[in-house]
């Protein structure tokens, strides 16, 4: 299922570190040439994914319905408009917001009972802000369920958070990693007056409509399958978890990123 963002309010970001524990590629900018890593969240960072679909599973069959593995499945990484409008045609008597809000609700209460960090996440989030390298959220999953997992992370790790609440176009469309990738750039710029290049930044996710996002947005892209297969287009790296990834890695992915479309 999708995630939206906690930007609306448009909080004050943290600083960026000044001093990054790793030095630089010569000429490179960033560390290793890495200027900012953008997350998804369900399924890359944290595995909601289940949580998502035992909800959906309850909701339909609560109102009588019957809902398919199929089903679920076709609405991971999907906005969560998407999604409602899907379970409401499944047979539920609600609107879609109140669909969307039944589900927030109770995937952000398992969340909050135990947060199902995926293999090797957390360690190279940790590993990312150590050496200076700035991460942002870009999730279809809305404030509520994004809070739950910021605040389960130690402070500053994410600079700021994109959900699906705070766009008009959720994944596959490329308007989230857009918006980050603009609000990155401008903390980047205040910080060190360097620009920020899409060459030099790396999306991480887990799904179709994710990964299809990313590649859009121009950024180099890092596709982790959980849940759905990915198809092998050439247009992102691919890894069977994010487990052991450090810098020196990362830096091989930029140095040899897939062709985007149109290029």
């Amino acid at each position: 299922m999708p995630s939206l963002s906690i930007d609306s309010a448009e909080p004050a970001p943290q600083g960026l570190r000044s001093t990054p524990a790793a030095e630089p590629e010569s000429g490179s900018g960033g560390v290793n040439g890495l200027q900012a890593v953008f997350w998804d969240m369900d399924g890359t960072l944290v595995d909601t994914e289940p949580y998502w679909i035992e909800a959906e599973y309850a909701l339909v069959a609560s109102y009588g319905g019957e809902w398919s593995p199929e089903q679920a499945h076709s609405l991971v990484g999907q906005a969560l408009t998407y999604s409602g409008s899907v379970i409401q045609q499944a047979g539920v008597d609600l609107t879609v917001r109140e669909i969307i809000d039944t589900l927030i609700g109770q995937v952000a209460a398992r969340v909050r009972d135990r947060m199902p960090w995926r293999p090797g996440a957390r360690e190279l989030l940790s590993h990312l802000h150590e050496s200076g390298v700035p991460n942002a959220l870009v999730t279809m999953s809305e404030t509520p369920l994004a809070a739950a997992v910021l605040e389960a992370l130690p402070e500053g790790q994410m600079e700021f958070s994109v959900t699906g609440d705070s766009v008009q176009n959720g994944k596959p469309h490329p308007e989230a990693y857009d918006t980050a990738f603009a609000k990155m750039g401008r903390i980047l710029e205040d910080a060190s007056g360097e620009a920020l290049d899409r060459s030099r930044c790396l999306a991480i996710e887990d799904s179709v409509p994710g990964t299809a996002a990313a590649v859009a947005s121009g950024l180099v892209t890092l596709a982790v399958p959980h849940l759905t297969p990915l198809p092998e287009t050439g247009q992102w790296h691919t890894r069977p978890t994010l487990e052991g990834l450090r810098l020196a890695e990362i830096g091989q992915m930029l140095r040899s990123a897939p062709p985007q479309p149109g290029s």
